[in-house]
């Protein structure tokens, strides 16, 4: 039997219609696997051994009722066979600290999905600049006066902080904007911190596409993210709608771009988000969307994720 953990957000508290950690869980509850809930505070080193208390934990496709836990033991995570990392952002130090944690876990032969060095590694906004033949026009600064040259160039822009979620803290700024001066102010907290500047794109208004690869492998569909009416954000935590459309070519030529590089970074399930003609986002902590596809293809995504696990576990 399988031995599965899931570093997660409190279980409690999910939306079960819409969370991809509980699909991917009620996969492998079918597969006969044993489920190990670990919230993030649990883990810890003893000296050079990786610990946690965890839960066993059941499942259930129910509204009213969707888990249970056992009362939490003490074990050492390398009694596991693999650990889904799962935690939402922020990604603060607490999360940093727990991809330690995982790695001396991963040293003693646990799997580990995704790689936690790579976690750390691949920040989900700066990620995406590795691959500029994929990208809109980018800067990523703490000055204002680069950040006035770049939005005067462009003159319609996006600006955005480099640890966020959920579309929290996007400005579209002109070059005009009569807001521009407090926008940078409080983004770059007065000069001290990096945020990203991005040419806007249009197409926005046909959706914000999550495309989910597999060990860098593209489902053949993804969730395009639609803005609400007078909105520019299209993430479904700020009121977007969700639709399904197939890949396009220029799809599939980003995912042939970036898939390589995820399969050596060891980043076995990922999000690329993307506008238009244009790569903007690589998800790389906990990529959602996979019951949405499901439902609107008849999709069972999970299953290729565990399949895929299956054939890497040490």
């Amino acid at each position: 039997m399988i031995k599965l953990g899931v570093v997660m957000d409190p279980i409690g508290s999910i939306n079960i219609k819409k969370d991809s950690t509980f699909a991917m869980l009620l996969e492998a509850q079918q597969r006969g696997y044993g489920l190990f809930y670990i919230e993030q505070p649990a883990m810890y080193l003893n000296g050079q051994q990786a610990r946690a208390q965890v839960h066993e934990l059941k499942v259930d496709d129910n509204p009213n009722n969707w888990f249970e836990l056992t009362a939490p033991k003490d074990i050492a995570l390398a009694e596991l066979d693999v650990i889904l990392m799962r935690k939402d952002p922020p990604f603060n130090m607490d999360y940093i600290y727990s991809t330690y944690v995982l790695e001396a876990a991963e040293q003693e032969g646990l799997m580990v999905v995704n790689k936690p060095s790579s976690l750390r590694d691949c920040n989900e906004k700066l990620f995406a600049l590795q691959f500029p033949n994929c990208i809109p026009p980018t800067r990523v600064t703490s000055s204002a006066a680069l950040l006035k040259t770049f939005i005067e160039e462009h003159e319609d822009t996006i600006l955005k902080p480099l640890d966020g979620m959920g579309g929290e803290s996007i400005f579209r700024v002109k070059k005009d904007d009569a807001n521009l001066n407090v926008i940078i102010e409080t983004l770059t907290n007065k000069g001290k911190r990096l945020i990203m500047a991005q040419d806007f794109i249009p197409e926005i208004t046909e959706g914000d596409k999550r495309i989910l690869l597999i060990d860098g492998e593209p489902i053949p569909y993804a969730l395009a993210r639609i803005p609400s009416k007078g909105e520019t954000r299209g993430n479904l935590a700020v009121g977007g709608r969700a639709e399904g459309v197939e890949l396009s070519e220029r799809d599939r030529w980003i995912c042939q771009q970036v898939g390589p590089r995820l399969k050596e970074l060891g980043l076995l399930f990922v999000g690329l988000d993307v506008i238009g003609e244009y790569l903007t986002e690589i998800n790389v902590t906990s990529p959602t969307c996979i019951r949405e596809l499901d439902t609107i293809y008849n999709l069972n995504i999970s299953a290729t994720l565990l399949d895929s696990i299956e054939k890497s576990i040490p």
